[in-house]
């Protein structure tokens, strides 16, 4: 696929993956991108899946026209992108490698690289010239790996973004942009916010008119949309006013104490978000729960702790640096609630978090007089 006169798209889709990285429900899979600049030189930027090996090596060969690489660009050393280097040095065995040190150790750590491949170590702000097109190297440590970098074409002003900007989602499926970005950043790359507010403060200085980043649709149109929702996402800024309620229930009376809340929210016009964190798909609720302001979380009192499900659901919160939210609490307990406790304590690992002054308690079933309690948290949180 072409996206100017020099530069192609040679990427893959992938609908054989349930499971990205193992953990991230993909139900419309993937896409590895990878990209050729025709120049006096060529390059081609990164490579794909193992699985699809062969496939790409078409894409590429088509994209060349005859003509023989002179670099193979790698930004990014996670497997999706990287695993199939030898496939193409056996390939193309004279073109140079080019990469950041970090991710030229990384290569040997993962393959058995043949020592008389030619490597040319990337020096942040360095200089790839093609011809007329020039790659500027930008280093993005820890977004979301330590080797990372960019590359900034300065003929035709493409960002290539490495997984920045990327989102779940093969190419050849039609959906909304933000919802699947927002869950692939949040998920994967969002306790890293200081690293991404590094690199968007590098970019400001970059006239960028597109992005081509290693998952997702290249990015041609509206930037400031998605550069806009990259500094919110990375700054922890609550996208949209709202409240996500998140339960756990063992036997249906702190789901019912739950969706009680969320009923009495929406009549006073919040927008509300449910998950149920024993169905619902949980890196969904995560990735909710930093796009609204507020949050309830309603649980079961378990082994005199909390609820597995939530236990899990709040530690994915705190490990992707959850902050600047107000949480509301409803626990549950027939002889000795500690829900509340429980989560209070974890709570009080993140920044910013203020705890809603009304706290539910049920003993085993909602009664009248938790129904007043509930009414009480929905008016603070709406």
């Amino acid at each position: 696929m072409k996206i100017t006169d020099s530069i192609w798209y040679v990427g893959v889709n992938d609908h054989e993956v349930d499971l990205f990285e193992g953990q991230y429900r993909v139900p419309n899979g993937m896409a590895y991108n990878s990209y050729v600049i025709r120049d006096e030189k060529t390059a081609v930027i990164d490579t794909v899946d193992a699985a699809f090996g062969q496939q790409w090596l078409i894409n590429v060969e088509k994209a060349l026209e005859g003509r023989v690489p002179d670099y193979l660009i790698i930004q990014h050393m996670e497997p999706d992108h990287s695993a199939c280097i030898p496939l193409f040095l056996k390939k193309f065995p004279g073109a140079q490698v080019v990469a950041t040190p970090q991710a030229m150790r990384m290569m040997d750590q993962f393959f058995s690289m043949d020592p008389s491949v030619a490597k040319v170590p990337a020096s942040n702000g360095g200089e790839l010239v093609l011809g007329t097109h020039k790659l500027q190297f930008v280093f993005a440590p820890m977004v979301h790996w330590p080797e990372v970098m960019m590359s900034y074409e300065t003929e035709e002003k493409v960002l290539f973004s490495a997984d920045g900007f990327g989102k779940f989602g093969a190419l050849d499926q039609k959906e909304e942009w933000a919802d699947e970005a927002r869950r692939y950043y949040i998920g994967i790359v969002g306790k890293y916010g200081a690293q991404v507010q590094a690199v968007l403060k590098k970019a400001a200085a970059l006239d960028i008119r597109m992005i081509a980043p290693l998952h997702g649709p290249v990015l041609k149109e509206n930037l400031e949309y998605y550069i806009g929702l990259y500094d919110t996402w990375s700054s922890y800024r609550p996208e949209e006013e709202g409240v996500v309620v998140a339960y756990a229930s063992a036997y249906g009376h702190t789901r019912e104490a739950a969706l009680y809340l969320a009923g009495r929210l929406r009549e006073k016009g919040t927008a509300v978000a449910v998950y149920d964190l024993a169905r619902d798909d949980m890196a969904a609720a995560v990735a909710d729960a930093f796009r609204y302001s507020k949050l309830a979380l309603a649980c079961n009192t378990y082994n005199t702790g909390i609820n597995p499900f939530m236990r899990d659901f709040v530690e994915r919160l705190l490990e992707r640096s959850y902050q600047k939210r107000t949480v509301g609490l409803i626990e549950n307990g027939s002889w000795a609630p500690m829900a509340a406790k429980v989560l209070r304590g974890m709570l009080e690992r993140g920044r910013e978090i203020t705890l809603a002054e009304n706290v539910v308690t049920l003993m085993s079933a909602m009664k009248p007089e938790n129904k007043e309690t509930l009414d009480a948290l929905a008016e603070e949180l709406a």
